[in-house]
């Protein structure tokens, strides 16, 4: 609830016992008033004093009250100022509409009980506030779709230049083919991420962000967090002192959630630091609670912005060379991520050009809880040669999964619609269908429901391979037989993983 002291009153009459009464009851009320006798003085105060309302008589000596509600309305510098209008002598209908017509936020009959008076002007100022809220949300939304267009040209550029590159080199430069091929899978991963981050802040918003618990041993999520954050440190040419404690601490948490918390404030410090910077990662532990600090040495966070640093869509500066800033949901996803492990977020800073520190604190578990085994399988190839269908309406898509499949060894087929997949699935029986859900003449969890119809598909592998990625998307898949969902674009060593738990597991059942 706003505070009454928060807010500038400009009481216009040119009565003085009426302005000398109403500046009484509102004053008594907690607000601050200022006076104004005339038309004129009042669009001076209003510029000059910027109230959050004027009361505004109509009858006044020099210009009306209509006309000096129209102008303050008309001026960009006074429009958003609240009018509540009032008269005793214009009070009929016509005057109320005249009035609201002419921009006035309220009128009021004279005489107005006290009560009446004080309420209006809160009810007003409470519209107000959410008035300018709104501004504020439009005005970021704004700002963040620019920012967003800028962020999702910035990697197509050198992508496309790879691919140029690519086309341009003859067939024995390898140095430049290596080159061109490292270039578009780093500007991909960089696309991946923002894409990312924005079905996060979705999900986020609609409460469909679920965790994947279980005991988590800080170090690997840590050091999973630092090899991500990597190669933007190192690009910026940055010194990174880690200081980690020689016992293990286990967290009840999601390690890739957590992992990405602590990357995003890594990437933060590289971003927001000047080249050949210094960061400096450490964990304490501290009654039944860790707490994590990255801290940098870069252009710092004023003081008045430590507050809102976690808003979504917001940064606090821009390091001086341009670095890419990303979108401003950084700060916001990772607050999210960390409350809902029951953890806090915290930036501090004694000023701009004064470094900054972020500090994660979550609750630990007891020593040596039960471990979870971990496999680190994605660059396993599959452990033997597969029939495979490939399901995609984008050709090109299709041809080059279908392309890395076959050079994995896998028999491969295509087809781009659910009708030319069910004939392909009849003439060529394939072990694993990798299907998009998204296809021109059916959705592809119908398809997948006639696929297991066809005699000898019963034990299949069907992996949904779609842009599709929400919760209720993996239980809408898993609902219609897939045994697998991944979200595009996915790493091909991702899919490959897959495709070797697949048929391992389709081999044990027999």
């Amino acid at each position: 609830m706003f505070s009454e002291d928060d807010h500038l009153i400009l009481n216009v009459d040119d009565t003085d016992a009426a302005r000398y009464a109403k500046s009484r009851i509102l004053s008594r009320a907690g607000f601050k008033v200022i006076e104004a006798p005339t038309g004129g003085e009042a669009l001076r105060r209003a510029k000059s004093d910027k109230p959050a309302l004027v009361l505004l008589d109509v009858k006044l000596p020099d210009i009306n009250g209509f006309e000096v509600c129209r102008r303050l309305k008309e001026d960009e510098e006074t429009r958003h100022i609240l009018v509540l209008q009032t008269s005793a002598s214009y009070i009929g209908t016509g005057d109320k509409i005249r009035a609201l017509d002419g921009g006035a936020d309220n009128y009021l009959f004279e005489p107005i009980e006290p009560e009446e008076l004080v309420a209006n002007v809160r009810a007003l100022l409470r519209l107000g506030r959410v008035e300018r809220e709104l501004r504020d949300v439009d005005r970021r939304k704004d700002e963040f779709l620019a920012v967003l267009a800028h962020e999702l040209r910035n990697p197509l550029g050198p992508i496309r230049n790879a691919v140029e590159l690519l086309q341009q080199s003859g067939p024995h430069e390898s140095d430049k083919h290596k080159s061109a091929h490292q270039t578009i899978l780093r500007q991909t991963e960089h696309m991946v991420r923002l894409v990312d981050d924005l079905l996060d802040v979705a999900r986020i918003s609609q409460g469909k962000l679920a965790l994947q618990k279980q005991p988590v041993e800080l170090r690997t999520v840590i050091d999973s967090a630092i090899e991500t954050a990597r190669p933007m440190i190192e690009s910026r040419h940055h010194t990174l002192a880690t200081s980690l404690p020689a016992d293990e601490i286990w967290v009840d948490g999601d390690s890739v959630r957590l992992s990405q918390t602590i990357c995003n404030l890594l990437n933060n410090a590289a971003k927001f630091t000047r080249p050949h910077g210094e960061i400096a990662l450490s964990t304490e532990l501290h009654d039944g609670q860790v707490h994590i600090r990255v801290k940098d040495n870069g252009i710092g966070i004023p003081p008045e912005s430590l507050d809102s640093i976690f808003s979504l869509f917001t940064q606090a500066g821009h390091a001086a060379d341009r670095v890419q800033d990303g979108l401003g949901i950084g700060l916001s996803l990772s607050k999210t991520l960390v409350e809902l492990h029951s953890g806090s977020i915290r930036a501090l800073s004694s000023g701009v050009g004064l470094g900054s520190e972020f500090e994660i604190t979550l609750p630990v578990l007891a020593p040596n809880p039960q471990k979870t085994p971990s496999q680190n399988s994605s660059n396993l190839a599959p452990a033997g040669k597969y029939r495979i269908l490939v399901v995609d309406d984008n050709r090109e898509a299709a041809d080059i999964i279908s392309e890395l499949l076959r050079m994995d060894g896998h028999e491969v087929a295509s087809a781009h619609n659910g009708a030319d997949a069910l004939i392909a699935v009849r003439r060529h029986q394939p072990d694993i269908v990798i299907l998009d859900i998204g296809l021109p003449d059916m959705d592809g969890t119908t398809v997948a429901g006639k696929i297991r119809t066809i005699s000898g598909m019963k034990d299949a592998s069907l992996i949904a391979l779609t842009g599709y990625g929400n919760s209720s998307d993996i239980e809408r898949t898993r609902a219609a037989g897939f045994n697998d969902h991944l979200v595009k674009p996915a790493k091909f060593a991702n899919l490959r993983e897959s495709i070797h738990r697949l048929r391992e597991g389709a081999v044990a059942k027999r």
